[in-house]
């Protein structure tokens, strides 16, 4: 794909501009692909508006067998197209093709999951006494704000849109500019499911943060998804108090890899490079914490050492390619000031990594892998989300030692045990603060089952049983059936 593509915001079934225009980057290599209306909050609320609307007059939150049906083809719809899905990842989002594909391939399921909840809001009824029954039905909320991170955005928005219309709920997506053109692809595969009403899925784009902030303050708007930093999380939090909005949260985390002496060291490197590598270190599950036990710590490093000087950057288009760039320059900037501060801090550098000077790079946002072996644990390298790919690794002598190091963060998302062990793993899963525990494994995410954070990683859950009820209130209803005195 070359051609300089157009994006317009998606509301009310129609695209819609707007006054203000940017431009969109390839992160590999600086050059312009396309243009974008840049959103505000003229047009946020024309999709609030246009969202209220749906909600109160159309079926959409009345027929689950509708809404069941919707997601089922918008599954469909995606898979017919998954190459494009694909191509405007690696294109606009800086992927490699198998990392855009393993972003992609969530998306299907996520969507026939939801279709299945569609048809399951049960609720429950009783006789409470003789000639009395109550009942509790479960119904949709109203308008869900969706504000979608422009790190995977493609799967991101969709794990949070497909619950909200499985309960119900119409939607006004807040889609960053960064992924403007997965946006419009998203608007354009919508647009081909005939039982989805105008108005049910809204799209704006935007550089800023006006038609998020507007989410969540309208009083239209009862609930709030965000996927983001924990520190604008805690303003959507704070923000949304005042009405009492439902707000569901999945932030920043710090994930930890717990190597034991007894485990196999081979897989254990092999994938703790990865998780630091994997989407240039931009996902809220990079693997930036390498925590290894006396016995094999030396091995353990020489080997990550070793593996991370291996790693090849360079962009989608070149299979050669090991690690795709940043999202931007000024991200290069930031996670290099971070590792410069460690360093001068006290940090070892293992692997100094850093901004790429590869001529045949130029332009790019592209960062070599690093590695720094720390003792201080209240270092901000360690304590802080770097979103780049960058390693600390510490030591430790015991399993208490072990779960200590890992659970001191404010962070709480996920977190990996390696070992052979029969029984290990699990007995230290069990006292991890981690919303998420991969046991010799990384980021094992299952759609089908619950995904989110302790601490300031977060509040609620998507995925599993669990991801519909941030957008389902419950109400109880009693009748007598049976005339009696009062």
């Amino acid at each position: 794909m070359s051609e300089h593509i157009s994006v317009q915001h998606w509301i009310d079934g129609a695209w819609v501009g707007s006054a203000r225009t940017a431009t969109s980057r390839n992160p590999a290599t600086g050059q312009v692909i396309g243009d974008y209306a840049d959103g505000g909050a003229e047009q946020g609320q024309a999709a609030i508006d246009a969202a209220s609307r749906c909600f109160a007059h159309t079926d959409w939150s009345r027929d689950p067998m509708l809404r069941a049906a919707a997601l089922s083809h918008l599954a469909d719809a995606y898979a017919a197209r998954m190459d494009e899905v694909v191509d405007t990842l690696c294109r606009e989002n800086g992927k490699l093709r198998p990392e855009a594909g393993f972003e992609a391939h969530f998306i299907l399921r996520a969507l026939r999951f939801a279709a299945g909840l569609a048809v399951q809001p049960h609720g429950r009824v009783t006789d409470t006494q003789p000639g009395r029954q109550a009942m509790v039905i479960r119904q949709p909320v109203g308008v869900a704000g969706l504000i979608v991170p422009w790190n995977s955005p493609a799967y991101l928005c969709i794990r949070a849109l497909a619950p909200a219309l499985a309960a119900g709920c119409t939607a006004v997506v807040k889609m960053p500019a960064q992924a403007a053109q997965t946006a419009a692809l998203m608007c354009r595969i919508l647009s081909t499911v005939p039982e989805i009403p105008a108005g049910a899925v809204n799209v704006v784009v935007e550089s800023g943060s006006e038609v998020a902030r507007l989410l969540v303050a309208s009083p239209a708007v009862p609930v709030v998804s965000f996927t983001g930093s924990t520190r604008t999380g805690r303003m959507v939090a704070q923000q949304a108090a005042g009405l009492f909005k439902r707000v569901g949260l999945e932030l920043g985390g710090k994930t930890p890899h717990l190597v034991f002496d007894d485990a196999d060291l081979d897989a254990a490197v092999a994938t703790a490079v990865a998780s630091s590598t994997v989407f240039a270190g931009q996902f809220c599950m990079t693997g930036s914490r390498v925590l290894v036990q006396e016995g094999v710590a030396q091995d353990v490093i020489s080997a990550l050492a070793k593996r991370l000087q291996d790693v090849r950057p360079g962009p989608a288009a070149d299979p050669a390619s090991r690690i795709g760039p940043l999202i931007d320059a000024a991200s290069v900037a930031r996670v290099d000031a971070a590792v410069q501060a460690a360093i001068a801090a006290g940090a070892e550098v293992i692997v100094r990594g850093g901004p790429s000077t590869d001529p045949a790079l130029a332009g790019g946002a592209f960062y070599h892998p690093t590695l720094l072996a720390v003792t201080d644990s209240t270092l901000p390298i360690v304590q802080e989300e770097t979103f780049g790919p960058v390693q600390t690794v510490q030591t430790f002598a015991t399993e208490d030692e072990a779960i200590a190091l890992a659970n001191d963060t404010e962070y709480g998302l996920s977190a990996c045990v390696w070992s052979r062990d029969a029984d290990r793993p699990l007995r230290v899963a069990r006292r991890l603060d981690a919303g998420l525990v991969s046991i010799n494994s990384w980021a094992n995410l299952t759609i089908e089952f619950e995904e989110g954070g302790y601490k300031s990683s977060g509040v609620g859950r998507l995925g599993g049983l669990a991801s519909i009820e941030d957008f389902l209130e419950y109400k109880q209803i009693t009748q007598d059936y049976i005339a009696t005195g009062h």
